[in-house]
């Protein structure tokens, strides 16, 4: 009986965690690329592909478990102004935020772990009390920014579970920006180091009121 109870509660908690989500596909220039061709696969096991990451200090908040290294990943050339589409396996439904972050690799993007600094192009926090729960995210590359290869980072923060650690679900595409500016973006953040444990927008009880005063944690976004 005991080892059928503990098989049960391991197969609930793997279907559990399999009922997350995970951004994996990425369009540009109106091309939808198969998943993971441009964007870092995480290292979970498979029954954890799409499970988050809670620890505040870990390294894997820059792009996933295992998203410090590429991985054969491909780089995608793009254009300053551009648009890029992040799609999900299946559409968010933890509320929280959704935030776009980049960062330059000293080469190339391929054999960047992003340890440098970050800077954030948008947020989408909520509407009232309704969040942005889809299936896609669409943004474009700032005009401004120097050309060079960079980490395009997704994070949604699912904060829907007060007195729990907040849950980020994170992917970071490659790209290689060019027709670019000379404008340095700032402010800039190191992650991890972006996030603190007492940021309202991350301890926010979502259940509690209107959330309209909801401040989503990070720096200010960068515009050109």
């Amino acid at each position: 009986m005991k080892t059928f109870t503990g098989l049960f509660v391991l197969t609930a908690l793997a279907n559990t965690v399999a009922g997350h989500y995970q951004f994996q596909q990425f369009t540009a220039g109106g091309t939808k690329y198969e998943p993971w061709q441009y964007i870092r696969r995480n290292s979970n096991p498979d029954w954890l592909q799409n499970g988050p990451v809670t620890d505040l200090a870990s390294n894997d908040l820059r792009c996933n478990v295992g998203g410090e290294v590429s991985n054969g990943t491909e780089t995608l050339t793009m254009t300053a102004g551009e648009s890029f589409t992040f799609t999900l396996d299946t559409a968010v439904y933890h509320q929280g935020p959704v935030s776009i972050y980049m960062s330059k690799a000293p080469g190339a993007a391929a054999d960047y772990d992003g340890s440098g600094p970050w800077f954030k192009i948008y947020d989408w926090g909520p509407n009232g009390n309704n969040w942005p729960l889809s299936i896609s995210y669409t943004q474009n590359i700032p005009k401004c920014i120097p050309d060079g290869e960079y980490l395009l980072r997704i994070q949604q923060l699912g904060i829907h579970n007060p007195g729990a650690p907040p849950q980020f679900y994170i992917s970071c595409a490659q790209v290689k920006v060019t027709g670019g500016g000379n404008t340095e973006p700032s402010p800039t953040v190191s992650i991890p180091g972006a996030f603190k444990a007492n940021d309202p927008g991350y301890t926010a009880n979502i259940y509690n009121g209107n959330v309209g005063n909801y401040v989503v944690p990070g720096p200010a976004v960068f515009s050109c």
